[in-house]
């Protein structure tokens, strides 16, 4: 069974329609939110207090450290099964 084959132009389109519907949404409510700041000094202090609260959330590491452990948990799969350590991976790396 093709999942692509359940696709038709027409579940493309809706999709299409309703992520764009979405993306209008909130920009019209970021656009709201911002002229409710600038013309409340209250609100705006308001509004902007709330944005440290994202700092609260973790943030996730960065794929280039991934990719980093990746390569090392390889060469230590290489290092135990005894195969000599490549010499080409040492200066691709550089």
């Amino acid at each position: 069974m093709d999942l692509l084959d359940k696709v038709s132009l027409g579940t493309l389109l809706l999709h299409w329609l309703v992520v764009s519907i979405l993306l209008l949404i909130v920009f019209w409510a970021m656009m709201k939110i911002v002229a409710w700041g600038k013309t409340m000094s209250r609100g705006a202090f308001l509004f902007l207090s709330f944005f440290p609260l994202i700092s609260l959330f973790p943030i996730p590491p960065p794929q280039f450290e991934n990719v980093q452990k990746a390569k090392q948990e390889q060469r230590k799969r290489k290092e135990d099964s005894g195969d000599p350590p490549e010499e080409d991976e040492g200066e691709a790396s550089r």
